[in-house]
């Protein structure tokens, strides 16, 4: 059995490590709220505007001249894979499993015979990709130390995805993130970017049932309209993997913070088994050597 003083430092070590995850759990509640408020805020645009790019994919789907932006390249040899995780851990299985789901569509896309590139957003992410992937990444970018993302993050993301698509570097790309659906759970979604994906056969996209006017030409609105487009998808996976991030943390540090308590319980009744003994042994002593006087 552990000696008293040992059991005493490692109690007051685990009461500082309880304090540490208490804080942090306080830290990630306070900033879970807003970031929840704003991923739930870009949700209706977002899908609203995918819900049109989805509609304009299968209504130019055999236009030679629609942009490259809505329809692809016309080949699938090339996959980007756009993982969106966080700078820092401690986060329970956030980071990992959007690391594993990267890796497993990345070798699945292998396996059909595909090339695969990756560009992380997240330090974590890329830390993850690194062990088995290191030679599909070819770029990244962390927000570390930043309060908070803007959309102009997303806008220079997506400004760098469409060169490598302008450039003919990639023919498909594919971001994967956490969707943020409560405290307790962030839902691993795969979504296709370039292109825009048509709708499921057989299901139609209702705009609403208007006629539109195009003034200037349609040519003109889509090169303004699809890279905007875009940003704004890569701006709703940042904002849901941010307030998953937050949610993951604050139930991870209070899984921490129970079982540090549990463990204090448990080092605090040997501590008291240990030191009654002590007493116990010492009184057995003091009685015996006054009766053998």
């Amino acid at each position: 059995m552990p000696s008293l003083k040992a059991l005493r430092t490692r109690i007051n070590s685990v009461k500082s490590t309880q304090k540490i995850t208490s804080a942090m759990k306080m830290v990630a509640a306070s900033k879970l709220r807003r970031a929840q408020q704003q991923a739930e805020a870009a949700r209706p645009y977002a899908e609203r505007m995918e819900r049109m790019l989805r509609a304009l994919a299968g209504s130019v789907t055999d236009s030679p001249t629609a942009p490259a932006l809505l329809i692809g390249t016309g080949q699938d040899k090339v996959h980007l894979l756009i993982p969106v995780t966080a700078d820092r851990g401690l986060a329970g299985a956030f980071n990992t499993n959007v690391g594993r789901a990267t890796r497993n569509l990345a070798r699945k896309l292998e396996a059909e015979g595909k090339t695969v590139k990756i560009f992380a957003v997240g330090r974590k992410g890329r830390d993850y990709l690194k062990r088995e992937l290191s030679s599909r990444i070819i770029a990244d970018v962390s927000y570390a130390g930043r309060k908070r993302i803007d959309f102009t993050d997303a806008q220079d993301i997506a400004t760098r995805v469409t060169a490598l698509l302008a450039g003919g570097e990639i023919d498909v790309a594919t971001i994967v993130y956490n969707r943020f659906k409560s405290v307790i759970a962030q839902i691993v979604t795969e979504q296709q970017i370039i292109p825009a994906p048509p709708p499921p056969e057989g299901e139609s996209v209702d705009l609403g049932g208007a006629t539109y006017e195009f003034e200037p030409d349609e040519e003109t609105i889509l090169a303004r309209l699809l890279p905007q487009a875009l940003a704004i998808q890569v701006y709703r996976s940042l904002l849901e993997s941010a307030a998953g991030e937050h949610g993951a943390r604050m139930t991870a540090m209070d899984n921490a913070t129970r079982n540090a308590g549990d463990m204090i319980k448990r080092l605090s009744q040997n501590y008291n088994r240990a030191r009654q003994a002590n007493i116990t042994k010492e009184l057995i002593e003091i009685i015996s050597g006054a009766e053998a006087v």
